[in-house]
């Protein structure tokens, strides 16, 4: 029986398919888009390689793609159709029962398996990326944090991918709110690998979530040969760069963006990629910028879609697109299936997600969409502070967080609107978005000083 670099024993894997495999594995940690062919050729090599196969298990759900899911929940069967799992190793058995249980709907148990994966077997890289990416798929930043921090230990920091894991760890640190520390520990990772697009990615959160603006775009102009082309990131870093770009007031140059790295006709149309395009048009509606073209188009790649109830997630972004497209009878529609969907499912983790999350954050929009703003902030209030159950990140989730406020303003609730824009300011101080809504909120309360003040600090943060 061949073994991985680590030891671990790999059972029907042959030598060229464990060459594969290792080379699949960096592929996977570095977000490079041969992932795909080189995870393929494990396979065919091995046709019956059990880690070759929960490898790929797991490439069919991490995209959150319901069609690719299928596909791999098919394969996998098949595969384990006949398997005598007696003769597998204890590592490989738990492989198999996690993407087992995620490719049938139970993310949360999956992940509960691939947390005991990586007690038991902390050098496991696939089941560390994958329980990494399950955790923020999940929502869960003390996860996120402690999965990967629990098995640092024992890693050598020569090994090529501890600098990888360094990454990883610093978005965990950056989610839980450890900004100082997860830069730290961001840069240490991009000291070992330059091109270790999560760690440039997780770097990158920790100048959005302390209003560090220019040094984020400054930060990616120098790294720009690193992760602006040939990697699965691509595409989510420039809408990090967009998201800067944003606060600075710079709205030609975010369309710029947009259109040339976000959605154009050459884009992929793959879900995460449609959501962050979604959530930086939505941030110019909320602020009442016209882009009545650019949401059709978006909204017809969400319809092109069909998706059905596979991630609330991903749901909430194609009702932005319709709402943004005035297209309120498909958002409806979308509401109305997963409505049915959720009373009639049970055992997955996205019902739990759907009902109590992601149902009312669509109805919500919708209601904003109509200019039913009442409405509008009293579907987003009871769930504002579960929002990370339904998954993303902050920095994605404040595109729902900034609609509450908006719906608050609008709605003519000041009371509502002082306290949340109280919370924001306290905890991001530096965030002109954060300013110009409470100079909004100073002007209906008829204090035409306080608001002229807010607004000097909003444009002083802009230019600084």
């Amino acid at each position: 029986m061949t073994a991985d670099r680590h030891g671990h024993p790999m059972s029907e894997t042959g030598a060229e398919a464990l060459a594969h495999y290792e080379q699949a594995l960096d592929d996977l940690l570095f977000f490079r888009p041969r992932v795909a062919k080189t995870s393929k050729a494990v396979l065919t090599a091995s046709p019956r390689s059990v880690m070759g196969h929960a490898l790929t298990a797991y490439l069919g759900v991490l995209g959150t793609e319901e069609k690719d899911a299928a596909t791999a929940r098919d394969r996998f069967a098949r595969f384990r159709s006949g398997l005598d799992t007696g003769r597998l190793t204890p590592r490989e058995r738990m492989h198999l029962a996690a993407a087992t249980a995620w490719l049938d709907g139970d993310m949360h148990g999956a992940g509960r398996t691939l947390g005991d994966l990586t007690v038991a077997y902390p050098r496991d890289a696939l089941a560390l990326f994958a329980g990494h990416q399950h955790d923020f798929l999940t929502g869960d930043a003390q996860r996120l944090r402690d999965r990967v921090g629990g098995a640092l230990d024992v890693w050598d920091g020569d090994d090529p991918h501890h600098g990888p894991l360094l990454g990883m760890y610093a978005f965990g640190l950056e989610e839980s709110g450890h900004y100082e520390r997860a830069e730290e520990v961001g840069l240490a990772a991009l000291a070992q690998h330059p091109g270790d697009v999560w760690g440039i990615h997780s770097v990158v959160h920790t100048y959005e979530m302390r209003g560090r603006f220019t040094d984020g775009i400054r930060f990616l102009d120098a790294r720009t040969d690193d992760w602006s082309r040939d990697s699965l990131l691509t595409v989510h870093n420039w809408w990090h760069y967009a998201l800067y770009t944003l606060e600075l007031g710079a709205t030609d140059r975010v369309l710029e963006i947009y259109d040339a790295a976000l959605h154009h006709d050459a884009s992929a149309g793959v879900a995460m990629e449609l959501l962050d395009a979604a959530a930086l048009l939505w941030r110019l509606y909320l602020a009442q910028e016209d882009q009545s073209a650019r949401w059709a188009r978006l909204a017809d790649a969400w319809e092109n879609r069909q998706d059905g109830p596979h991630y609330a997630f991903n749901d909430a972004h194609a009702v932005m697109a319709y709402v943004g497209a005035g297209r309120f009878a498909q958002a409806q529609r979308l509401v109305e299936d997963r409505e049915r969907w959720a009373a009639a499912e049970s055992g997955v983790s996205n019902r739990a997600m759907t009902a109590e999350v992601g149902l009312p954050v669509c109805r919500a929009l919708i209601a904003y969409g109509q200019q039913d703003y009442g409405r509008a902030a009293d579907l987003l209030l009871p769930v504002r502070h579960r929002l990370h159950t339904f998954g993303g990140s902050h920095a994605q989730r404040d595109a729902i967080q900034r609609t509450l406020v908006e719906a608050s303003l609008r709605a003519h609730r000041a009371d509502l609107a002082r306290t949340l824009l109280s919370e924001r300011i306290h905890l991001r101080p530096v965030c002109p978005y954060n300013w110009s809504a409470k100079a909004r909120l100073e002007e209906q309360l008829g204090d035409p000083v306080r608001a002229a003040a807010a607004r000097e600090r909003a444009a002083a943060q802009a230019s600084a």
